[in-house]
């Protein structure tokens, strides 16, 4: 199969798969991000784009635990390196590029240290996701519907602690550029919250 066509199988693939359906969104805007901050230098797209598409298989319905203790403490990294493995092999992508994509994978939460060239922008782009207005509705969209989240005061601590922390951990300067504008959103938008909702947020 040719790499467009491993491409739109992959992309066929994540749109049937991820639910709730607005975890779609996060896959394309991921691989865009990985381009724009991978620009000019000798990343493998291959690796950019399959890595930035299946990169959260284990958290979609359907993929993840069920059950609420399960859920609790599932990793749904092991899970996603496997599944994306299996997946990749059926649809003809280049195995000698099979280890960096799991390596990618393995390495794309801000908690990780990423090594790799192509893990080091992927995680990047992945904390890109979490700032800015973008950030705030992937994390507002979850209350009600995530058992971590059930009103908005249990949320926006998350969007606080992720705009304190997250700048700090971009490798990259093409990856800090990019997060001024997300960073200045972020904080307008919390701002605002806290000024029209003062102690009564709940």
């Amino acid at each position: 199969m040719t790499s467009q066509g491993w491409r739109d199988s992959v992309v066929a693939y994540i749109r049937a798969q991820a639910l709730p359906v607005d975890k779609f969104g996060h896959q394309p805007r991921l691989y865009e991000l990985a381009k724009q901050i991978a620009a000019g230098s000798n990343c493998d797209d291959d690796v950019l784009f399959a890595t930035a598409w299946l990169h959260d298989i284990g958290v979609f319905l359907g993929h993840r635990p069920v059950d609420p203790d399960r859920l609790a403490d599932w990793d749904h990294v092991p899970y996603t390196i496997a599944k994306s493995e299996e997946l990749l092999k059926e649809w003809g992508f280049p195995t000698e590029k099979l280890a960096d994509v799991a390596e990618a994978i393995r390495t794309h939460q801000a908690k990780d240290e990423a090594v790799l060239p192509e893990a080091v922008v992927l995680r990047d782009a992945d904390i890109l996701e979490q700032l800015g207005a973008i950030g705030a509705l992937r994390a507002l969209v979850k209350i009600g519907r995530d058992t971590r989240f059930n009103t908005y005061s249990d949320v926006v601590p998350v969007l606080e602690i992720a705009l304190d922390n997250l700048p700090g951990k971009l490798k990259l300067s093409s990856s800090r550029e990019l997060a001024r504008g997300k960073i200045r959103s972020l904080s307008m938008l919390l701002d605002a919250i806290h000024e029209e909702a003062g102690e009564l947020l709940y």
